[in-house]
C-alpha cells in the first residue's frame, strides 16, 4: 500500500504532529468523505512507501529520520501571490525547504508540482515562463522532475472565478508553454510531465506520463502487484488518500480540497 498524505488536505503544512502522532500509534483512521459513518483503519505495518504532497514542507523535516518507509514527495510551487494563495509561506522558504529534503532523500524521490498553470492580466503567459525558468535556475541540483497541470472548474474555481479572472489557453499558449518550460528544464537538468491532462505537449520534449506511476512505485516498494487507481481518471498507481476535505488551511482560491471552507475560514477569524 502506498499512503497518499495527502491529496484532500495539507497535511504536512498544518498537521505534521498529528501525522507523527498517529505514526507512531501504528495506525490512522480515515472517515470516507462520502459516507461520514464509514471509518476505516489504516495500519503503518501494511504501508509500503509514503507520498508527501504539501505547499509546505518544513514542518515535516524534522520527522523524516523517523518515519522507516520509502519517502516520495510532491512539493507544490508556485508563482502566485497572496491574491490567490492568501496562506502560503514564502516561496523562498519553500525552495530552501526542497533543497534540504533533496539531500535527504535523493532528488529522484523528489518532484516539484507547478500546478495549476492558468492566466489572466496579471499572472500572463510570458510572467509564467520566467517564473518558470527562474524555478529551475534556483533548484538546479537539487530536483530533476517537474509535473505541470492547467487549472481545472472545480467548485471553488468556479465560486472564486472573479478573483482568478482566468481565460483559456489557446493552442498557441500551449505551443509557448512547451517550448519554453522545456527549455529552461534542459538547461537545468530536468524533465517536464503532464499527468491526465487533455493537452498533449510531448511534441516539445513534454514526458506524458502519471504522477506516481507503476515504475516508480516498483522502485520505491519492490512489488510489482499493485493496481491502478480507480478512484482518479488517472494512470497512477494506488494509493490510498488520509486526511478529510475542507481543512486546509491555505485558502487557495483555485484549490479542489476547498469546496466548502467557510466553517474552516469562520474559526481562523477569516
Amino acid at each position: 500500500m502506498i499512503l497518499n498524505v495527502s491529496g484532500r488536505t495539507d497535511i504536512v503544512a498544518f498537521y505534521s504532529e498529528w501525522f507523527m502522532n498517529r505514526y507512531k500509534e501504528g495506525f490512522v483512521d480515515v472517515r470516507n468523505p462520502f459516507y461520514p459513518k464509514q471509518v476505516s483503519r489504516i495500519y503503518f505495518n501494511d504501508v509500503d512507501a509514503i507520498l508527501f504532497c504539501t505547499k509546505n514542507p518544513i514542518p515535516i523535516i524534522k520527522y523524516l529520520d523517523k518515519i522507516d518507509k520509502p519517502i516520495l514527495f510532491h512539493v507544490t510551487l508556485t508563482p502566485y501571490k497572496k491574491d490567490i494563495e492568501p496562506n502560503v509561506i514564502p516561496k523562498g522558504l519553500v525552495i530552501q525547504a526542497i533543497k534540504n529534503i533533496s539531500k535527504i532523500i535523493g532528488s529522484e524521490n523528489l518532484y516539484i508540482r507547478y500546478d495549476p498553470i492558468f492566466i489572466n492580466d496579471k499572472y500572463t503567459l510570458d510572467y509564467h515562463i520566467k517564473s518558470f525558468d527562474k524555478l529551475c535556475k534556483l533548484l538546479n541540483g537539487y530536483v530533476k522532475h517537474i509535473i505541470i497541470s492547467f487549472i481545472d472548474e472545480y467548485k471553488n474555481v468556479k465560486k472564486n472565478a472573479f478573483s482568478l479572472k482566468y481565460r483559456e489557453l489557446t493552442q498557441d499558449d500551449y505551443k509557448k508553454i512547451g517550448i519554453n518550460f522545456i527549455k529552461s528544464a534542459k538547461e537545468n537538468g530536468m524533465t517536464v510531465q503532464t499527468c491526465c491532462e487533455s493537452v498533449n505537449l510531448t511534441q516539445y520534449g513534454f514526458i506524458n506520463s502519471a504522477c506516481v506511476s507503476f515504475n516508480l512505485a516498483y522502485k520505491l516498494t519492490g512489488k510489482t502487484n499493485l493496481k491502478k487507481w480507480k478512484e482518479r481518471n488517472c494512470n497512477c498507481v494506488n494509493m490510498v488518500d488520509i486526511g478529510c476535505y475542507n481543512s486546509c488551511k491555505h485558502f487557495c482560491k483555485y484549490c479542489y480540497a476547498n469546496y466548502d471552507e467557510e466553517w474552516l475560514q469562520f474559526s481562523q477569524g477569516h
